[in-house]
């Protein structure tokens, strides 16, 4: 089996000191970015738009936040009618953690899909989730500018009016999974085709290996 090089414990400690310097530096770079990206502009959205909440409600923008100022919403993959599940929006969904800390911040996390209320509960209960998945009208994803992929939305309420503030989908997303995150701290990382890894090394094409939860053979 192809493996890092075994060294002594002074040895690994001077090559792990060495990497430690580069991790700080990119730590700083990410609180520059997040920095500017707590001075992105805002677009004012229209207070116009319904959905449907998990316990078949109708409710408006600014009760998505549930009485808080600032919403996080993940984009699920879910359209009506579709008759597949995207493994990539189950498994990230797989990685949100309780949000009492959220909460303490005055900050909301649901999912969102345009999908209706029955579909997204067939899913919801067969995966065991408990975060909040509202189904969305098309002109909401419409204003937003959305498609049938995937995202994040970061929201800012201020009384009646609601802001969106922030965007990311593709790998902006991706480096939010904490088994992602976890995976690239390990000998092999996340075993893809695509990660710079030592000739020998276990891969697989990208995202290849991915399961809905319920489909692993372990």
């Amino acid at each position: 089996m192809a493996r890092p090089t075994v060294v002594s414990p002074w040895e690994w400690q001077a090559a792990r000191d060495e990497l430690l310097v580069k991790e700080k530096e990119l730590t700083h770079a990410l609180d520059a970015l997040a920095a500017e990206r707590r001075r992105l502009p805002m677009v004012r959205l229209s207070a116009d738009h319904a959905f449907t909440a998990p316990d078949g409600s109708v409710v408006g923008l600014t009760d998505l936040f549930a009485g808080r100022r600032q919403l996080v919403v993940y984009h699920h993959m879910l359209a009506p009618g579709q008759d597949w599940l995207c493994s990539g929006c189950c498994s990230f969904t797989d990685n949100l953690a309780d949000q009492t800390h959220l909460n303490a911040r005055d900050t909301t996390l649901i999912l969102m899909s345009r999908a209706p209320r029955d579909e997204i509960a067939a899913v919801r209960d067969r995966m065991g989730w408990t975060v909040p998945w509202y189904s969305a009208g098309q002109a909401f994803y419409d204003e937003l500018g959305l498609g049938d992929g995937f995202g994040l939305s970061v929201f800012l309420r201020d009384g009646d009016e609601v802001f969106r503030s922030y965007f990311t989908t593709a790998r902006g997303v991706d480096r939010l999974r904490l088994d992602f995150n976890l995976l690239d701290l390990t000998p092999y990382g996340r075993q893809e085709q695509w990660e710079d890894s030592p000739d020998g090394w276990p891969q697989t094409p990208t995202m290849a290996w991915l399961r809905l939860r319920d489909e692993y053979e372990v």
